[in-house]
């Protein structure tokens, strides 16, 4: 099973079946070392005064979910990947699990009194079914966190590359999802906050093969070398490896169960 070791924040020590970096490990990794979760849960705490019994739907580390439950209520994980679970399971305490994506969960109707949500790529592509599924679940609130940066929200790190090579539609993922709503259906509440996501690397030129491969670029492709080159100067030289810092954005959307 894929796994994560090392302290928050740390190194990625996270491998894949080839031996090479393991995307959602590297994921999980930026978040520990960004200041997402400081910059999001005031927030989120803010327009959800009564959080109750916590349904956190796609948990990933479980991050913003620790941050936000409440002490004796309940805190519900869904999460399908299997990197993901093993740091949920991890947690002290941690979430009652369900290991599937939201399609799949089998969950009745008011499970939650607060539905949370947060950077799900998927369901951007689903905004009116997916919001559909969270207010079923919810009690009372649904939360759902959205990239709101004019730039790529796919590839882990993209945005350390210019448009040229990672290829990602950058509309807001906001845009989408609200151009994608019915009027019946907008947000009771709408706000922005600015973060970084903060990945720590072993190194610069592992760090840069791993994302040609997830480019899709051959063996002998130039672009290779200079992609190498056009991060090293990026990465901040700290203890155990190279740090390299994405801005980033997100949308905080809330719908009231009565809205």
């Amino acid at each position: 099973m894929e796994n994560i070791s090392g302290p928050p924040g740390g190194p990625l020590r996270a491998a894949d079946a080839e031996g090479g970096v393991n995307p959602l490990a590297l994921y999980a990794s930026g978040i520990d070392g960004s200041d997402y979760v400081a910059r999001l849960a005031p927030l989120l705490r803010a327009a959800l005064p009564r959080v109750g019994d916590l349904l956190d739907v796609g948990a990933g580390g479980g991050q913003l979910g620790a941050a936000l439950r409440d002490p004796g209520a309940a805190w519900i994980a869904v999460e399908p990947a299997p990197v993901m679970q093993a740091r949920l399971r991890a947690l002290a305490p941690p979430p009652a699990l369900v290991p599937a994506g939201w399609q799949e969960a089998d969950l009745p109707d008011g499970c939650a009194d607060t539905v949370l949500a947060a950077n799900m790529a998927g369901p951007l592509a689903e905004p009116v079914p997916f919001l559909a599924r969270c207010r079923a679940w919810a009690r009372r609130d649904v939360a759902w966190v959205v990239p709101a940066q004019a730039g790529p929200r796919g590839l882990c790190l993209a945005g350390c590359l210019p448009r040229e090579w990672h290829g990602e539609d950058e509309t807001p993922g906001v845009e989408i999802v609200l151009g994608s709503l019915p009027a019946g259906d907008r947000p009771a509440i709408v706000a922005r906050v600015d973060w970084t996501f903060r990945a720590t690397v072993p190194s610069v030129p592992g760090i840069a093969a791993h994302l040609a491969d997830r480019l899709g670029w051959l063996a002998g492709d130039a672009r290779r070398a200079a992609l190498s080159d056009h991060l090293s100067p990026q990465a901040e030289a700290v203890p155990g490896g190279h740090r390299l810092s994405v801005p980033r954005s997100s949308a905080v959307l809330v719908w009231r169960k009565a809205s």
